[in-house]
C-alpha cells in the first residue's frame, strides 16, 4: 500500500472521528437549545400503506393505474374476468323466475282446493239436514263427510307446496344476490384516497383470493416515530401540541400532535450511537401529522424523510421563532 492511499484513508478516518464526536455534542445541545417545556427526538416521516387486494381468486383483466398515480377513495381500479359469472348470474336469475311461477301456482292450487273445501262443507251440511228428514240415506252422509276430510286434507297439502315454492323462491334470489355481489367484488377499489407506491400485478395474471395488485400510501396519515427518556417521556400528554420539521424542509415546521405514548419502557433503538443514550430506557411516541396541512401539501412532505419532532412537555410552552406556524 503506497503512502498517498494511507494518507487518504487516515484523512477519512479523521473526518468520521470528528463526525462521531459532533453527533455526541450536537444532540445534547439541541436539547439545551429549546425552550423550557419542549423536547426533541429524531426520526423518520412515515405514512400508513393500505393494500388493495382481490376478495375471489380470477384473472386479472384490467389494471390502470401506474405508480405514483393519484387515486380517489372508491375509484374502481382495476377488474377481474367475470364472463363465468355473468353466465352464473343469467342461470340464477331465470331460475328464478321459474321458483315464482312455480310459487304462483301453488297459491292458485290452494285457492281452487279451497272453493273445494267450502262446497264439501255445504254438501255435508245439507247431508246432515236431509238424513234427519229421511230423504238421503246414511250411505250419502259417510261419503259427504270422506269428500269434506279429502277436501281439507288436499287444501293443507296445497299449503305445504305453496311454502315449499316460497322457499325455493327465497333460495333462488338469495343465489342471485349472492352473484350479484361477487360479481361486484370482481371490481377492485381503491379503499383510500392515495398515491399508488407499487404496482404488484399486470394484467393476464391469475390472481388467488387476497392477491395483491397495488399498495396505495395515504398521505393525509403520516406520522414520526420518536423516542423520549423517561423523565421528559412521563410528561407528554396525548393530543400534545407538536411540532414536525424534516431536514428536506428545514424552514417548514409542520403543525403535529402527539397520536401515542407508549405504555411500557423499551431501550433505545440502535440509531442512537452513544453509550450513555443506549443506556437509557426510552419511551416511543407517534407524532401525529396535521391531516389539514397534509391536504394542502399534498406530495411536499414524503414517507422515509428524516427530521425531527418536537412536542411540548408543557402546555404553556412558547414555541421557539423557527417553530411557530404562520397564520394564513
Amino acid at each position: 500500500m503506497n503512502r498517498s492511499r494511507l494518507k487518504r484513508i487516515s484523512i477519512f478516518a479523521l473526518l468520521a472521528l470528528c463526525a462521531a464526536i459532533g453527533g455526541f455534542y450536537l444532540y445534547p445541545q439541541r436539547q439545551s437549545a429549546l425552550p423550557p417545556g419542549i423536547a426533541a427526538g429524531n426520526g423518520r416521516l412515515e405514512a400508513t400503506e393500505v393494500d388493495v387486494a382481490t376478495k375471489i381468486a380470477g384473472r386479472l383483466a384490467e389494471l390502470a393505474p401506474r405508480e405514483g398515480d393519484w387515486v380517489e377513495a372508491g375509484a374502481v381500479v382495476g377488474r377481474l374476468d367475470a364472463d363465468d359469472l355473468r353466465a352464473q348470474l343469467r342461470a340464477a336469475e331465470a331460475q328464478a323466475v321459474q321458483a315464482q311461477k312455480a310459487a304462483e301456482g301453488a297459491r292458485a292450487d290452494v285457492r281452487k282446493l279451497r272453493s273445494d273445501v267450502s262446497l264439501a262443507e255445504k254438501t255435508l251440511k245439507r247431508s246432515e239436514e236431509l238424513i234427519g228428514k229421511g230423504f238421503v240415506s246414511r250411505n250419502k252422509l259417510d261419503t259427504d263427510q270422506s269428500g269434506m276430510e279429502r277436501a281439507v286434507a288436499g287444501m293443507a297439502q296445497a299449503q305445504s307446496r305453496v311454502a315449499e315454492a316460497d322457499a325455493a323462491v327465497a333460495a333462488a334470489l338469495a343465489k342471485v344476490d349472492s352473484l350479484k355481489a361477487t360479481l361486484n367484488d370482481t371490481l377492485l377499489k381503491a379503499p383510500i384516497a392515495g398515491r399508488v407506491l407499487y404496482r404488484l400485478a399486470e394484467p393476464g395474471e391469475v390472481l388467488a383470493a387476497g392477491g395483491k395488485v397495488l399498495t396505495l400510501v395515504d398521505l393525509s396519515d403520516m406520522y414520526m416515530t420518536v423516542y423520549l427518556p423517561t423523565e421528559k417521556a412521563g410528561q407528554v400528554a396525548i393530543q400534545s401540541e407538536a411540532r414536525i420539521v424534516l431536514d428536506a424542509l428545514p424552514g417548514q415546521a409542520i403543525p403535529a400532535k402527539v397520536g401515542f405514548v407508549a405504555a411500557k419502557a423499551q431501550f433505545t433503538p440502535r440509531e442512537v450511537e452513544t453509550r450513555t443514550e443506549r443506556e437509557k430506557l426510552m419511551f416511543r411516541l407517534k407524532v401525529q401529522a396535521d391531516p389539514a396541512w397534509l391536504a394542502a401539501h399534498r406530495d411536499l412532505a414524503k414517507g422515509g424523510m428524516p427530521g425531527v419532532a418536537y412536542v411540548k412537555l408543557d402546555a404553556n410552552a412558547v414555541w421557539p421563532a423557527n417553530l411557530q406556524i404562520e397564520e394564513k
